[in-house]
């Protein structure tokens, strides 16, 4: 029978391998839902279909967006360290 050991998989993440990365796909995620929004009174509810695709490139909600962005920007800083059942995050070593 496998086992896994839960202590050593990482959760699914929504941060990017850069931040310029990160905020490209959120100027055009944000950038296609507030136009499909704008462009209501001009083109029509057709224009409500680009608001999907804006979704993906945020990878879900702007709120999954944001917290990516905070992920991106603090990989590699801060390290999730567990200890006797006590987890508690700090500055990642120098040595790494």
């Amino acid at each position: 029978m496998n086992t896994v050991n839960i202590a050593n998989t990482e959760p699914p993440t929504f941060a990017s391998t850069s931040v310029a990365r990160h905020l490209v796909r959120g100027v055009i995620g944000f950038g296609l839902i507030i136009g499909s929004i704008a462009l209501v009174p001009f083109v029509g509810p057709i224009s409500l279909l680009a608001a999907p695709p804006g979704l993906v490139a945020l990878r879900g909600c702007p709120t999954c967006w944001l917290i990516g962005l905070v992920r991106t920007v603090s990989r590699g800083r801060l390290q999730r360290r567990c200890a006797d059942g006590v987890c508690s995050v700090a500055g990642a070593d120098p040595a790494r």
